[in-house]
């Protein structure tokens, strides 16, 4: 009998065969790198490394007369040593506004030429400390400076109204509730929990039925990377679970869905994007000017532990951060309103 494999397992492998395709597009010796990197990577990063690399090597044929009239497949390796930090610096410009092989407009900004920068710098990287190259310019390009972007969450009263919405649906069109009457027990559920725990949107879609435990208040999830852990819940998210799963026993999912936590109206696992659009659907009924998505549900949890505990490696080590300074970036504006409070608290002299 064939194993059933876990949704992410499933994800994985159409990861990986999806990689291959984008590889067969890039010059053969690139094989050799996303094998290099391979024990360190998931197939998600090595997918975003694929597409940078092939706005690279595009550029790379629009701007070199040498290699214009060659099939990207054939560049030689060798070429990349006649590159110098000129021409990289050439490829940031190129970066901030191009056209894409469907001659769609496309612009980058600070944080999209810095990722795909550092992604050329691992490239040239590898092949530099094996040797295989003689010059590395990538590693002498400075990288674009950062500026912090506001950190846009939801307050705790929109909270409230934004689940009072899910489970009302009062504001919403006619043909909305419509939809709402058949979603609202799935849609408190999904929004409650990834409210009630930090949790990433993957990681909430990938979930089974079998990864609640109630008598623990914990669920069983897969971070970033494959590394299994389980996160724990409040009552208001096991009360919500509790109600979703009165529906969810009652439905016949679509093959392959059986064990899916949350299903769609097709009756399938629900994916990224229908939560992203949900997630969109109802807080714009809350918040208008704030554009919220399932990533600034988190930030809101985050903050509200934060400000709970006051305790930054706690809210690192819910979150999954690898990096407590990827925590500590994100809520520096708490911590500054933390240390100016205890300004008063230490006494010198008694009054």
């Amino acid at each position: 009998m064939k194993a059933t494999l876990s949704y992410h397992q499933q994800k994985d492998i159409e990861n990986v065969k999806h990689l291959r395709e984008l590889i067969k597009e890039l010059p053969h010796f690139c094989g050799d790198f996303f094998r290099g990197i391979e024990p360190r990577t998931s197939s998600r990063t090595r997918i975003a490394y694929a597409y940078d690399l092939k706005v690279f090597f595009d550029f790379l044929q629009k701007e070199n007369p040498v290699i214009r009239k060659i099939d990207m497949k054939e560049i030689p390796l060798d070429f990349l040593n006649t590159l110098r930090v000129v021409d990289i610096e050439e490829y940031m410009e190129y970066l901030k506004y191009r056209f894409n092989d469907r001659n769609q407009e496309v612009t980058n900004k600070e944080r999209g030429i810095m990722r795909k920068i550092s992604s050329l710098k691992s490239f040239y990287n590898y092949y530099y400390r094996n040797e295989r190259l003689q010059n590395n310019p990538a590693a002498l390009i400075q990288l674009p400076k950062l500026h912090e972007k506001e950190i846009i969450r939801l307050d705790v009263d929109e909270v409230a109204l934004l689940l009072d919405e899910v489970e009302k649906g009062e504001s919403l069109t006619e043909k909305q509730k419509a939809y709402h009457e058949k979603t609202k027990v799935r849609d408190l559920a999904l929004l409650t929990l990834l409210l009630g725990t930090g949790i990433r949107v993957s990681e909430c879609v990938g979930l089974d039925l079998n990864d609640i435990d109630f008598k623990n208040g914990g669920i069983r999830i897969h971070r970033k990377g494959g590394k299994e852990v389980t996160v724990y819940f409040g009552s208001e998210v096991e009360d919500a679970l509790l109600d979703y799963l009165e529906e969810r026993n009652q439905m016949i999912p679509e093959d392959g869905s059986e064990n899916a936590l949350f299903l769609s109206m097709q009756k399938k696992r629900i994916a990224v994007r229908s939560v992203e659009n949900l997630v969109k659907k109802y807080s714009r009924l809350v918040t208008p000017l704030k554009k919220i998505t399932p990533h600034k549900l988190r930030s809101t949890y985050g903050t509200s532990l934060y400000k709970e505990t006051g305790d930054i490696y706690l809210v690192a080590d819910v979150l999954g951060h690898s990096d407590v300074n990827t925590t500590k970036k994100h809520y520096a504006a708490l911590e500054d309103e933390r240390r100016r409070s205890a300004r008063n608290k230490v006494k010198l002299r008694e009054e």
